[in-house]
């Protein structure tokens, strides 16, 4: 399984790259379907306070998945994300079993 990660407007450090290949591979654990994992962090133009977005899209046998959150921080942004992700496999996988 491979993870993706592309960062537009800024260069992301090992930190925080790091900390996407963590959260990546905790999903993945769980999650034994997902084929690959498309990471891109970018920053938003608006000088707010919550100008950081982490967008996920997972691709799985017969779907892809895709979370987009935006927050202060790559790393608040990216476990929203992944929460998101989580959900939306729990009903990929109900859909898929049948119950």
């Amino acid at each position: 399984m491979k993870v993706n990660i592309q960062t537009l407007h800024f260069n992301a450090d090992k930190n925080l790259e790091a900390f996407i290949h963590e959260r990546m591979d905790k999903l993945i654990s769980r999650h034994s379907d997902i084929v690959l994992a498309d990471v891109t962090l970018r920053l938003d133009k608006a000088q707010t306070m919550d100008n950081k977005i982490a967008e996920i899209k997972l691709e799985v046998p017969g779907n892809n998945l895709f979370a987009k959150k935006q927050s202060k921080s790559f790393e608040e942004a990216a476990d929203s994300a992944v929460e998101a992700l989580q959900r939306q496999l729990k009903k990929y996988k109900e859909k898929k079993t049948g119950k």
